[in-house]
Order: structure tokens, then sequence, then C-alpha cells
């Protein structure tokens, strides 16, 4: 089951529901270019609403079965939608059990809240992990062009011991090869840390 979780005095984690879909709107036509970098799966030429609606629904509905983890971020202050920050399961490597992905809305960027959402995440993750004695290889891929996102990945993989392929990974996404960064996390990390 996917937690609420609080990551700032402002800001929560709440887990995704159909509800959400015209805050998700809102912040899509905000940034529409943006949006895409982070979503590139979304179609912007058909029913971008239909697509947003139809993923909110399959992440709400496999929240129960520990597949999927997907939150909106949700500011405290003003109830507004900040963001998306998920652990999914599309992944490229064999080994990997999730896909981490964010994408925080154009007027709230460049204010580390990609980072600490992502680093609450990997908390509530690793422990549990740990409580389940398990272990979990998470991916974060990225586009090349995307700029905040390569820096949220690298530092994520900074404090977490992660490892950046060198190698673009090829992902297809509207009948297109398109080269990704690929940066790679173990949890739990290793009692060096």
């Amino acid at each position: 089951m996917t937690p609420e979780l609080e990551f700032r005095a402002d800001m929560r984690l709440v887990p995704v529901s159909k509800a959400i879909l015209p805050l998700l709107l809102e912040a899509y036509h905000e940034d529409p270019e943006a949006a895409q970098k982070a979503l590139p799966w979304l179609d912007a030429a058909h029913n971008v609403q239909g697509q947003l609606s139809d993923m909110l629904f399959d992440v709400e509905n496999q929240s129960e079965v520990d597949r999927l983890h997907f939150w909106w971020i949700r500011s405290e202050e003003k109830g507004g939608f900040v963001g998306l920050i998920g652990l999914g399961d599309e992944l490229q490597l064999l080994q990997s059990s999730y896909n981490l992905g964010y994408w925080v809305r154009s007027s709230y960027q460049r204010q580390g809240i990609a980072f600490e959402a992502t680093r609450c995440v990997l908390h509530w993750l690793e422990n549990k992990i740990i409580e389940e004695d398990g272990f979990i290889r998470i991916e974060i891929t990225v586009h090349p062009h995307n700029e905040a996102g390569l820096a949220t990945a690298s530092r994520i993989c900074e404090e977490w011991n992660g490892e950046i392929i060198e190698q673009f990974i090829g992902i297809e996404i509207g009948q297109r090869t398109v080269p990704h960064r690929m940066h790679i996390l173990d949890l739990p990390r290793s009692e060096t840390t």
C-alpha cells in the first residue's frame, strides 16, 4: 500500500488518485513542453486529458498490490499540485525492481523539491526493504535534454551511492527510440554508508 508521506513542513506526498486529474491538467498546461520531458510517454497530439486519466486510473488500481507507488506533491499552504513522483514498472534492465520518475511543475522548480521528495520516497522504500530483508534495484532514466532532471538524478546517485551508466539507453516512445541517460540505485545501501 502506498502511504502518505511528509517531506517538508509545507509539502506532503499524497497517493495518486483519479480525483487529481483537474490539478494535473492545470499543471500540464502551465508548461506542456516541460511536462513532456518528464512524461515522455504522453502524446501531446492526442487527447492529453484521456491519457492522464488512464494513467491515474492504472496507478490508483495498482497501488494496493505493491507493484507501483505514485504520489502527487501537495503544497500544504495552498493545497495546490506541485508535481508527481513515483516508482513504476517500466523497466529497462532485468535486474531492476522499479523505475523512479519525478516531475515538478515549472512554477515550483529550482527549489530542490524533486530531490527532497525523492529522498523521502527512498528512505521509506529502504526502511520497507530492510524490514522485509530484501534487496531492490531502482532505475532513473532521464532524457538528455532535461537538464533539471539530470541534475536531480546525479544528486540522488551521489547521496545514495548510485551509479550513472555511461552509454545512453534507447527507450521506445511513440514508435521512436529515444536515447536516455540511466542511473541505478541499490537498496538497502551497503553498510559502509
